[in-house]
């Protein structure tokens, strides 16, 4: 199956409320995401926003990504227009835009992230386009089935427009973020009843709108819980937690502790 076809059958999967494995990465290095590439995952999610992700070296993550047909979403700084179409020229399936605590916000990233007039400006000599080698029919049906938009809710006024936010046409999914939830909501336990029923106000809204509704979490211990409210998708730690939980449970085997 081609590159194109494996990064486009992710937005389809995802409406198709498939239950679907991602992480996070936070090292700004291309062998994490060829690594990575082998482990079976659904997808994974670069983070320039709180990881050290300068434009090249999201490029060339996302140049091995793509080489490799591992559907790689970026987590953008912000939801700015400039951010949204250097990630997407660079190969990127789709985009995770964190704070869209409005419906004009939402507007604005579904429209950047696509083509159209007041929409993605078109380049068809980017890595995206295949560097001059496609048409540019082709490359807007491949926009189409391909591109993915996320809409990240982590305050309560985007919680009390999440039904109007995924109503957007163009908004893919909804992401929770319980961690700025909670920090919102004046509580420190990402299992408080106010990020809960939060989550679940944003998965009753995904899914009336055809959407898909995701969320992070740490390990798997709570995804079942997490599935009973309708969530489908999920972003499951980061390769630094991988690394720490593999580190830690070799010591702890080591020392017998």
């Amino acid at each position: 199956m081609s590159s194109e076809k494996l990064m486009a059958g992710l937005r389809q999967r995802m409406l198709n409320r498939e239950r679907l494995c991602g992480t996070f990465i936070k090292t700004p290095a291309y062998e994490i995401v060829e690594i990575m590439a082998h482990s079976g995952i659904d997808f994974i999610c670069l983070d320039a926003e709180h990881a050290p992700f300068d434009r090249a070296r999201l490029d060339a993550c996302l140049a091995m990504a793509r080489a490799l047909g591992l559907p790689a979403l970026v987590r953008v700084p912000s939801g700015s227009r400039d951010d949204i179409l250097k990630v997407l020229d660079s190969g990127a399936t789709g985009i995770v835009v964190p704070h869209v605590d409005s419906v004009e916000k939402a507007r604005d990233i579904a429209a950047w992230a696509r083509f159209g007039h007041g929409g993605r400006g078109y380049a068809g000599s980017t890595r995206w386009a295949g560097f001059t080698t496609r048409k540019m029919p082709e490359l807007l049906q491949q926009s189409v089935e391909e591109t993915i938009v996320i809409a990240q809710i982590e305050e309560p006024e985007g919680v009390e427009l999440c039904n109007e936010i995924a109503a957007v046409d163009g908004i893919d999914g909804l992401f929770t973020g319980p961690a700025d939830l909670a920090v919102c909501m004046g509580v420190t336990d990402l299992s408080d009843p106010l990020v809960i029923d939060a989550t679940r106000k944003a998965s009753k809204a995904a899914e009336q709108h055809g959407s898909c509704c995701m969320t992070f979490v740490p390990n798997t211990d709570a995804i079942d819980d997490l599935i009973k409210l309708g969530l489908t998708m999920f972003f499951v730690s980061s390769e630094h937690g991988f690394m720490l939980a593999g580190a830690r449970a070799v010591v702890k085997q080591f020392h017998g502790a």
